[in-house]
C-alpha cells in the first residue's frame, strides 16, 4: 500500500485536465439538484460518482483534489489484493501479488484520473475478499457486507456487475455447499434488482457510447500486456508464464482466474454486437493477474527450495528461506519498476492523455481579445471554458443558448441552425476552437447544428489565423470581402466604339455624380475591396477621394 501510495502521488499534478476529467470537474462543482436534473438525461452511469466528487471538491475545487480519491483507491485495492493473496497462498505471494498490482503501469494511470475506475477496482477487490469469507462462515448474516459492497461498486458503474459472473465461476470451482450458493444467490439478486433502475435509465442515453467499435484480437492482445508489469519485452514473457504456473495452485486459481476472464470475456463477446467494451471498464480484473502472478512466482520460488547440488540441498532450513525468497522477490519487482521507469515518467505527462484542456485555454487567453466572438467545433469543445474560464472569461460564445448547469448537459445547449447562421451573419471575425478532426470536410459531422457551423464558415469566412496546440486547433476565420460590382449603367460596347459620346464633356464631373459619402472601386482594383455598404461607420463617415 506504502508502494502504491508513493507511486499514486508521484507527478499528480500534471498541469492540465483531459476532457473526461474536466467533466467530472464541472459537474461535481454544480449543485445537487443540477446534477440530478443532468442524470435524466445524461451520464446516469456515473450519478454515485459524481455526488460523491461532489462533497469532495466541496473541501477545495482542484485538479489535485479531483485525482486524490482514485490514489487513496489505488492504494486500498493493492492492499486487498495483497490480503487476498495471504488468504490464498500465504504471506509471500500477498506481499508479491500487492506489489505487482502497485508496479502495472495500467494501475498508475487510472490511480492518476479523476473518474470512477479506480474507486471500481478497490470495490471489486474488496467484494472477492468478502466472497471468501462469506463462503467460509456459511452464515446468512456473512452476505450481507458482501452484497452491500457489490452493489455500491455497481452503482459507481454500471459494467461492474460482471464480477457476479465471475464469482459465480469461483464458487462452481470450489464447489461450495448448497448453503453457500442460496446465501449468494440471495446477495446477487438483490444487486440485480437494486441495479435495474439505472439500466433501464442509462439504456436510454446508449448514445454516448456509440463511438465505441466491436473489439478484435488487437484488443484482447492489448488488454493483456496492459495488464502486465512491463508492456513488452522480457518482463511480458516472463508474466504470461508466471500466469500459467500460478494455474497450479488451484485454490489461489479458482479466485483468480475467473476474475481475470470472465467480465472482459462476457464484454468483449457482448461488444461483438453492440459495442461496449473499452479496458478501463473492466480495470478491476487487473486484480486477477496480479494474484496468478504472484502464485506462479511463488511456485518458482518453492522449486528453488528444493534444488539439490552435489546432493546437498541449497534451501535453508527454518524461516530464513521465507525471509530471503520474500526479499528475493521484492528486489525483483523493484528491477521491474525501475526498468519500466521510462514508461511511468511517460504516463505521467499531460500529453500522454488524449487532450489537455488547460493548454487551450492558456492558448486563448494570449490569442483572442475582449468582446472576441468565439465558436466551438464540435460543441463539446466547450469543456475547456467550462474548466479553464479564465481563457475564455471576456470572449462571447456565439452558439451558446443556454449553459451547461441551467440547461442540465454537460456542455450547454447551442442556437439552432437557422440562429446559428443569424448569429455568424452579424461578425466580421470569429475565433473556432475544433478538434483538428472536426474541421475535415471529408467527414462531415451528423448534428445539423455542427454542419451549418461548417458550412457557413466555408461559405462566408476565410482562414486568417491558425494555431495548433495538442491536437486542438485555434483559428481566426474573417469573413470574405464581396467582389466589386460594375456600375449599374455600364454597358458592353463593340471593340472598336467608344466608351464615351461625342461630346464628352457635356457630361458632369464623376466628382459630382456621386454621394460625398459613396467611393467608386475601379475595375481594376482587386475583388478584396470593400463596398459602401460593408464599411465600419468610422470609415464611411468620412468623404474619401475618387479616383477613375
Amino acid at each position: 500500500m506504502a508502494a502504491m501510495l508513493g507511486i499514486g502521488l508521484w507527478g499528480l499534478d500534471r498541469g492540465g485536465m483531459w476532457g473526461d476529467e474536466s467533466v467530472t470537474f464541472q459537474v461535481a462543482r454544480r449543485t445537487v439538484p443540477q446534477i440530478w436534473r443532468l442524470l435524466h438525461d445524461v451520464d446516469a452511469v456515473h450519478g454515485l460518482y459524481y455526488l460523491f466528487m461532489h462533497a469532495v471538491l466541496a473541501v477545495h475545487p482542484g485538479e489535485v483534489v479531483l485525482r486524490l480519491p482514485s490514489v487513496c483507491a489505488a492504494t486500498v485495492t493493492a492492499g486487498l489484493v495483497a490480503a487476498l493473496g495471504v488468504r490464498l497462498a500465504g504471506p509471500r505471494v500477498g506481499l508479491w501479488a500487492g506489489l505487482l498490482y502497485a508496479i502495472t503501469p495500467m494501475t498508475g494511470h487510472y490511480a492518476q484520473e479523476g473518474r470512477s475506475y479506480a474507486l471500481v477496482a478497490a470495490g471489486v477487490a474488496g467484494a472477492t475478499l468478502l466472497l471468501l469469507r462469506a463462503a467460509d462462515a456459511a452464515t446468512g448474516r456473512a452476505w450481507w457486507p458482501y452484497g452491500t459492497v457489490v452493489a455500491l461498486t455497481c452503482l459507481l458503474h454500471e459494467l461492474a456487475v460482471l464480477v457476479l459472473c465471475a464469482h459465480a465461476v469461483t464458487l462452481a470451482l470450489t464447489r461450495v455447499p448448497k448453503r453457500v450458493w442460496c446465501g449468494w444467490g440471495c446477495a446477487a439478486a438483490a444487486v440485480v434488482l437494486l441495479l435495474l433502475p439505472l439500466v433501464w435509465v442509462s439504456q436510454g442515453q446508449a448514445g454516448q457510447v456509440a463511438w465505441l467499435v466491436p473489439p478484435g484480437w488487437d484488443r484482447v492482445e492489448r488488454l493483456a500486456r496492459n495488464f502486465s508489469p512491463g508492456p513488452a519485452g522480457t518482463v511480458f514473457w516472463a508474466s504470461l508464464l508466471l500466469m500459467a504456473l500460478g494455474l497450479r495452485e488451484r485454490r489461489l486459481a479458482a479466485v483468480a482466474l475467473p476474475l481475470l476472464l470472465v467480465p472482459p470475456g462476457i464484454l468483449m463477446a457482448v461488444s461483438q454486437v453492440r459495442p461496449l467494451y473499452h479496458d478501463r471498464y473492466v480495470l478491476y480484473a487487473l486484480a486477477g493477474g496480479s494474484l496468478l502472478m504472484a502464485a506462479g512466482a511463488g511456485r518458482v520460488a518453492g522449486a528453488l527450495g528444493r534444488v539439490r547440488f552435489d546432493g546437498r540441498r541449497l534451501r535453508i532450513r527454518g524461516r530464513q528461506v521465507h525471509a530471503l525468497l520474500g526479499v528475493a522477490g521484492v528486489l525483483a519487482l523493484a528491477v521491474t519498476f525501475l526498468h519500466h521507469l521510462p514508461v511511468h515518467r511517460q504516463d505521467r505527462s499531460a500529453a500522454q492523455r488524449p487532450d489537455n484542456l488547460a493548454v487551450v485555454s492558456a492558448l486563448a487567453v494570449r490569442q483572442m481579445r475582449p468582446g472576441d466572438p468565439v465558436l466551438f467545433v464540435p460543441s463539446v469543445g466547450r469543456l475547456a471554458a467550462l474548466a479553464y474560464p479564465k481563457g475564455f472569461r471576456q470572449v462571447r460564445d456565439i452558439a451558446l443558448r443556454e449553459p451547461a448547469p441551467r440547461s442540465g448537459t454537460l456542455w450547454g445547449r447551442e442556437a439552432t441552425p437557422g440562429e446559428l447562421r443569424q448569429r455568424l451573419a452579424s461578425v466580421d471575425r470569429v475565433w473556432v476552437v475544433a478538434e483538428r478532426d472536426a474541421l475535415d470536410p471529408r467527414r462531415p459531422p451528423r448534428d445539423p447544428a455542427e454542419r451549418t457551423k461548417l458550412a457557413v464558415l466555408a461559405e462566408e469566412f476565410a482562414v486568417g489565423e491558425e494555431h495548433v496546440r495538442d491536437g486542438v486547433v485555434l483559428r481566426r476565420y474573417v469573413r470574405r470581402q464581396p467582389a466589386a460590382e460594375p456600375p449599374p449603367n455600364e454597358s458592353v460596347l463593340p471593340p472598336n466604339e467608344s466608351a464615351l459620346p461625342p461630346d464628352a464633356s457635356a457630361l458632369p464631373s464623376p466628382e459630382s455624380a456621386l454621394p460625398s459619402d459613396a467611393s467608386v472601386v475601379p475595375p481594376g482594383a482587386p475583388t478584396s475591396a470593400r463596398l459602401p455598404e460593408s464599411r465600419p461607420a468610422s470609415e464611411t463617415a468620412r468623404p474619401r477621394p475618387v479616383r477613375w
